[in-house]
């Protein structure tokens, strides 16, 4: 007996040993948050990364659920081409026809990648002033760490409501179970956000090209207040942005090799070298189905894009642009051939690609038009019709689009007359759904939409004898919002889902 007591004491010390000298050491192949932030150099690297997930948000692979599925396919600017031969997309078709569900793969990778944005944001933002650092090197890291981190709540309060909020990282478990935020405590973060990081940024002459500088802050701060109707504070922050121009050549704007240009305030990166693995693959998405897509100029033969045939601009759309408007050529093409006369595709992001199918696009998330236009609504809805004018007509009359300026009008039709201007000029850019939200017409405008498409299917792409299906385009107020996605509810008991999903 005596043996075997001093025999379960020799184990316990042993293993009491073991756990000190062994179990509570950080793994060799691992650095905690706390290890790893010691220089600016750390620092630059960790705001890289927040970055990254941008690409993923904005579409990369061929089956791409980028935001272009939510932000425009979801509006009456563009639909999808009714695929026989690949019928594995349901998910993206239900976000065109308003059948998504709590399973959709474009919701689902908004909200991961919007996540995974703000997660390294609070990751940076939560060492950033404990290591000594000072000076712009630190202030730039921390102003994009902010404007980021406020990117991505905009972009979730948005597309989801009340949205979970989290500022700090993590240490526990039970820190990773919250609960739904008010969107009204969201946008205060945001603007708070922003604020902050406009401070902080460089102006764009001294910024890293492919990096936000303090326009893109002052950018955000401007669109947000205009979703909340701040007309004046929009005034204030759109004015504040500086060292943009327009390019008097529409299509340049969106050339790969004038990437960054003066009129880019915030883009996101692409680049198709083959072993460096951030090609943009969305011009291979947008083309109509093509057994070979070197039929359209760039391309390379060789490979079919039964995959495609999505984002596809609506005859409304087409029959929107102004007669003599340069801006449709530059955005929009037509392909005949096959079984395909005059097909519309987006020729925007259209530039060709050296190897199938990485292609060398990026793309615009805020540009100084967009500026201009967000301002020229601000100063509209204060009774500033005189430089409202002015701020719209900048980007109407401009020489690249081949236009004459519009005339005084009343606020009303002002006011039209901008979303209209947002519409073509900020076409397949991701706006047009979010505009017809915050101006309350998203209802009634694809509500119409889908009575024309379920009227007319062929003129709308589908193959003659195949039609939407009747509950398509039922579009409710619970629809004006994207589905939590179901594994977040499932795995988060204080996570609760939309209405009406």
């Amino acid at each position: 007996m005596k043996h075997k007591i001093l025999l379960a004491l020799l184990i316990c010390l042993l293993f009491g040993a073991c756990k000190k000298q062994f179990l509570d050491k950080t793994p060799i192949s691992q650095l905690s948050a706390v290890d790893f932030y010691k220089s600016q150099s750390d620092f630059d690297q960790a705001v890289v990364g927040i970055y990254v997930p941008l690409r993923p948000l904005y579409g990369v692979g061929l089956a791409d659920y980028g935001a272009w599925s939510m932000g425009e396919m979801r509006s009456d600017n563009t639909c999808f081409i009714f695929n026989f031969a690949n019928r594995g997309y349901a998910d993206r078709e239900g976000v065109e026809t308003f059948l998504d569900d709590v399973n959709g793969g474009g919701a689902s990778n908004k909200y991961d990648n919007d996540y995974i944005i703000i997660g390294r944001a609070n990751q940076v933002l939560a060492q950033i002033d404990n290591v000594g650092l000072t000076g712009t090197a630190k202030d730039n890291d921390k102003g994009q760490a902010l404007f980021l981190r406020a990117f991505a709540y905009f972009d979730l309060v948005q597309y989801f409501g009340d949205v979970p909020m989290v500022l700090a990282p993590p240490t526990t478990y039970d820190q990773t179970q919250v609960g739904r935020t008010a969107v009204a405590d969201v946008y205060k973060q945001i603007i708070a956000d922003a604020t902050a990081a406009a401070a902080l940024l460089p102006l764009p002459a001294n910024q890293t090209k492919g990096h936000v500088a303090k326009g893109a802050a002052y950018t955000l701060l401007g669109n947000v207040n205009i979703v909340l109707k701040q007309w004046a504070a929009a005034e204030t922050a759109l004015k504040n942005v500086s060292g943009y121009s327009l390019l008097p050549d529409y299509a340049s704007v969106f050339d790969p090799n004038n990437k960054n240009n003066a009129e880019s305030i915030f883009e996101i990166q692409y680049w198709d070298d083959p072993a460096a693995g951030q090609a943009s693959n969305f011009a291979y998405n947008f083309l109509p189905i093509l057994a070979d897509p070197g039929v359209i100029s760039g391309f390379p033969s060789g490979s079919s894009n039964t995959y495609a045939g999505w984002n596809t601009p609506t005859p409304d759309l087409i029959a929107a642009y102004e007669a003599g408007d340069k801006r449709l050529n530059a955005s929009i093409g037509f392909y005949t051939g096959g079984i395909y006369v005059n097909i519309p595709y987006i020729k925007k992001y259209v530039h060709g690609a050296k190897i199938a199918p990485n292609t060398n696009d990026d793309f615009p998330v805020y540009r100084y038009a967009e500026t201009l236009l967000l301002l020229a609504e601000a100063l509209n809805e204060q009774g500033k019709s005189g430089e409202a004018l002015t701020a719209l007509n900048q980007v109407h009359a401009n020489v690249r689009t081949g236009l004459t300026p519009i005339a005084a009008a009343d606020q009303a039709t002002l006011r039209n007359a901008i979303l209209h201007e947002r519409q073509i000029e900020l076409a397949f850019e991701n706006k047009r759904w979010l505009d017809l939200v915050r101006t309350g017409t998203a209802a009634a405008v694809m509500n119409a939409q889908g009575a024309k498409i379920k009227a007319n299917p062929k003129a709308y792409y589908y193959p003659t004898g195949i039609s939407p299906v009747q509950a398509s385009y039922n579009v409710t107020t619970s629809r004006l919002l994207f589905p939590i996605p179901a594994r977040e509810v499932q795995i988060n008991p204080k996570l609760t889902q939309n209405p009406g999903y």
